[in-house]
């Protein structure tokens, strides 16, 4: 592949690449929509990946390339990123990327570049391909740049500069890009970022089915209005206990704050908020501030015009979803004879939180993860931002090529568009390592 794309590059740009950046796609384990809530998430890398190969110029261009041609070519001078929010084009995940270094560093002059990227994650699949692609380009401009950070650096950076393009993402994506190791999932905590292995029992796999909807974070509001609900059950959370709710952003901090545990948290929940929905007057009314400074002060750009809102099933789906990463932990590391059970009826649990509270489900999810269990998944649930995209199933190892069959049959094989994309859509996975540049010898 690197051959591959070494020869692309020579004949698109006239000249070598110096050196390839590489940085994988990610699969949610368990521990979905919590990341920007503060809690605990449980993810691996995958094998899937995005790879660029680079070189430095003397003039202050960006031209970026791409070996698939439906995404058109894009150049750009360096001291004047543009970051278009209304159109999250691939480019755009690139400028993040590199913005995002340019301003830690303060770069005053940063180094043109020639970019080819390749990519094998399947693009709005809930596997991460966007946030793959703000790293890589991270990546790409620190080592062009001559400037060093920690992966735990990077990763912080990648999070902040890919809300440029309008996602108010959590910090997941990133930090497994970075700090995913081979063989081992990792339990991602949040301020301060750090990673623990979580070594996943033998004698299951973990496959990744492609619903083939295609869902763009950055496109819909459907994801920041869920960040917005979690937001406003905080403050409403807060104000009912007396803490400074103005300064409280996210459920986990309610938590803290409070000093109870993630039970007493369900409880609390139950006896503050209301399962109707709440519209924005009742919201204003209970904080006790106007509709305007709702708007300028809480609500993000692409949610102003909501107008209802849901704060009970997002919190109970958060408090109860941060309670299951750890018990999901707890079983890896205690490693019972019946692990691989538990895990299953906890990645169940999850799936049905998403469904039913989070609503980011969607009718061919529920049909894919109805059909993994029939043919034999002991757990499966839609990863990622969900509305679209993939589940992961977790499959018995001597079940495996009878799954893969049975999937195709009952999925992929009823449907032209599916039929043609089944390939890239179904496969098993192995949890691979973080993001790495290949000098070029």
């Amino acid at each position: 592949r690197l051959q591959k794309l070494k020869e692309m590059f020579i004949s698109k740009f006239g000249s070598a690449p110096k050196f390839y950046v590489r940085a994988p796609g990610r699969v949610n384990l368990i521990g979905e929509h919590i990341d920007y809530c503060g809690y605990a998430v449980l993810p691996m890398a995958i094998e899937q990946d995005i790879l660029i190969a680079v070189e430095p110029v003397q003039t202050p261009v960006v031209q970026l390339a791409n070996t698939n041609s439906s995404y058109l070519d894009f150049s750009t001078n360096v001291n004047n990123i543009q970051i278009n929010k209304t159109k999250p084009q691939w480019h755009n995940y690139f400028l993040c990327g590199l913005k995002g270094i340019q301003e830690h560093f303060g770069l005053n002059n940063p180094t043109g570049m020639n970019c080819l990227l390749d990519g094998t994650i399947p693009p709005s699949s809930g596997l991460s391909s966007s946030s793959a692609l703000v790293c890589c380009a991270g990546l790409v401009t620190l080592r062009a740049n001559g400037k060093t950070l920690s992966k735990v650096e990077l990763a912080e950076i990648c999070t902040r500069s890919e809300r440029y393009i309008g996602t108010e993402g959590g910090g997941m994506d990133q930090s497994i890009s970075f700090l995913a190791e081979e063989g081992t999932a990792k339990l991602i905590e949040f301020s301060p970022l750090r990673a623990t292995d979580v070594r996943l029992p033998s004698g299951a796999v973990f496959v990744i089915a492609n619903s083939c909807v295609e869902m763009n974070k950055a496109a819909t509001s459907h994801y920041n209005i869920r960040v917005m609900e979690c937001r406003l059950a905080t403050k409403l959370l807060s104000k009912s206990k007396g803490l400074d709710w103005k300064n409280m952003l996210r459920l986990h901090d309610v938590q803290t704050k409070l000093g109870v545990n993630l039970e007493e948290m369900l409880t609390i929940v139950e006896e503050v908020l209301h399962p109707e929905p709440y519209s924005t007057e009742e919201i204003c009314k209970c904080l006790g501030i106007s509709l305007e400074e709702l708007r300028s002060q809480i609500l993000s750009q692409n949610t102003q015009d909501a107008s209802t809102f849901k704060l009970y099933q997002r919190a109970k789906h958060v408090y109860s979803e941060a309670a299951r990463v750890l018990e999901f932990k707890k079983i890896c590391n205690e490693a019972p004879a019946n692990a691989t059970q538990l895990l299953g009826e906890l990645m169940n649990q999850s799936y049905i939180s998403c469904r039913d509270m989070y609503e980011c489900s969607c009718p061919e999810l529920d049909r894919l993860v109805d059909i993994c269990l029939q043919f034999g998944a002991i757990g499966s649930r839609l990863t990622g931002a969900g509305w679209g995209g993939c589940t992961v199933s977790m499959v018995p190892t001597e079940k495996l090529n009878a799954f893969l069959q049975n999937v195709k049959e009952a999925y992929y094989q009823t449907d032209v568009q599916r039929i043609a994309a089944e390939n890239e859509s179904l496969f098993a996975t192995k949890p691979g390592r973080g993001a790495l540049v290949f000098v070029e010898a």
